[in-house]
């Protein structure tokens, strides 16, 4: 039988501010932190937040991770001392591109001043894999350790690890997450010349206007915990995770499936992970890229995996307030996901004011909302769609 398991600390850097704390109290006051059409983490300073040392043997996106873990494990108690042996607490940090910057500034150093002038930490720096060994590097995490890399779904697919990672014993605890800071030249020019990003600069997921998606770096680390062992230690849970479902479109590289079929199936296989049914759910945090692809099949994803009751429940997206954080997208957004249940409450689509035929469901306009109870502790799904047709969703509830 498989254990139960609970979130006892969350973490992150995001545009609206260095912790999780700015994250969800901005979201929800209907707040953007998207300033001349970029999600830009204006208020992080590594110099400030982490130690020289850190701070020089790491990129941009592996700072991100190690500020949010260390707000997550602090929250979670884990500050004095680790409550469980090392051994048996892993680490799984998910990104979509990696240390890009390093790798721009690094071929700029070969070009110019030729291989002797290359940093011996160049490869430590870019590789994808580096924000979890340093994470794990920094709080004595011996467990399983590694990094998801599937685009915009590698947050949630972490997470999903992480789940199944204590649920089958093979660990107590688990570090979980998504970091991304890819800000840089080629990024941008590479998704621009896609026609993926907003020409208008604006997110604003599921709007009759939306052009694209607003690129935005940051952060989002969640502790996961084996209930019995956080509620033997006197930890009070934030919220459950409860559900996994991962599945491949199988169709385009970087389109979604039109009919969203792949999502929604992802949302289905959460759902029966849970045990739970689709008029438990109270509130589904959307992929909600601000794309009109995107947007389109997630609505009618939605629908198929919900039925009649998707047009009751509030869906919306953290995008609209962040810009889409590609590979720390799902973490954050699981983070974000974990603080509503626990507030009660449903942020808003910042933005949203034109409806598009079809796109018909409960996007939660203006300002956030009351998050209802039906007679149980809430319910969210929280989606995650990635480049490759990778899709991967959460199931959370309220503790």
């Amino acid at each position: 039988m498989s254990r139960r398991v609970v979130i006892t600390g969350v973490g992150a850097v995001t545009p609206l501010g260095v912790g999780a704390e700015a994250l969800i109290e901005r979201w929800a006051a209907g707040e953007s932190g998207i300033v001349d059409g970029l999600g830009t983490c204006r208020e992080f300073d590594a110099a400030e937040l982490l130690d020289r040392r850190a701070a020089r043997r790491s990129d941009r996106f592996t700072q991100l991770a190690l500020v949010a873990a260390a707000e997550a494990l602090g929250q979670a108690g884990w500050d004095d001392a680790r409550p469980i042996a090392a051994e048996r607490a892993g680490c799984v940090i998910g990104t979509g591109i990696g240390g890009i910057g390093t790798i721009e500034d690094q071929h700029d150093i070969l070009r110019d001043r030729g291989a002797g002038s290359v940093s011996p930490l160049g490869v430590p720096l870019l590789m994808s894999n580096a924000a979890s060994g340093a994470v794990a590097m920094r709080h004595g995490l011996k467990g399983q350790c590694y990094g998801t890399v599937s685009a915009c779904a590698a947050g949630a697919h972490a997470i999903g690890a992480g789940l199944r990672m204590i649920q089958h014993g093979d660990a107590d605890a688990c570090v979980v997450g998504g970091a991304e800071s890819a800000l840089t030249p080629l990024a941008k020019a590479a998704f621009a010349a896609m026609a993926a990003t907003s020409p208008s600069g604006v997110s604003r997921p599921f709007d009759a206007r939306r052009d694209g998606f607003v690129m935005g770096e940051g952060a989002g680390v969640l502790v996961l915990e084996a209930e019995g062992a956080a509620r033997g230690r006197g930890a009070t849970p934030l919220a459950v995770l409860s559900g996994y479902g991962a599945t491949a479109d199988a169709h385009h590289i970087t389109a979604p499936e039109p009919s969203g079929d792949g999502a929604a199936r992802a949302m289905r296989a959460a759902l029966a992970d849970a045990g739970r049914t689709p008029a438990d759910v109270d509130y589904v945090n959307a992929h909600g890229t601000s794309t009109p692809l995107n947007d389109r099949s997630e609505t009618a994803a939605i629908k198929s995996a919900l039925g009649e009751h998707a047009t009751r429940v509030p869906v919306s997206s953290t995008k609209s307030a962040i810009g889409h954080l590609l590979g720390a997208a799902g973490a954050v957004e699981a983070v974000a996901t974990t603080l509503a249940l626990q507030r009660g409450i449903v942020p808003p689509t910042v933005g949203w004011e034109q409806r598009e035929d079809d796109l018909d469901l409960d996007y939660v306009p203006d300002r956030g909302r009351g998050l209802a109870r039906n007679g149980h502790a809430p319910v969210a799904l929280s989606n995650s769609f990635g480049f490759g047709g990778h899709n991967a969703v959460l199931c959370l509830e309220a503790a």
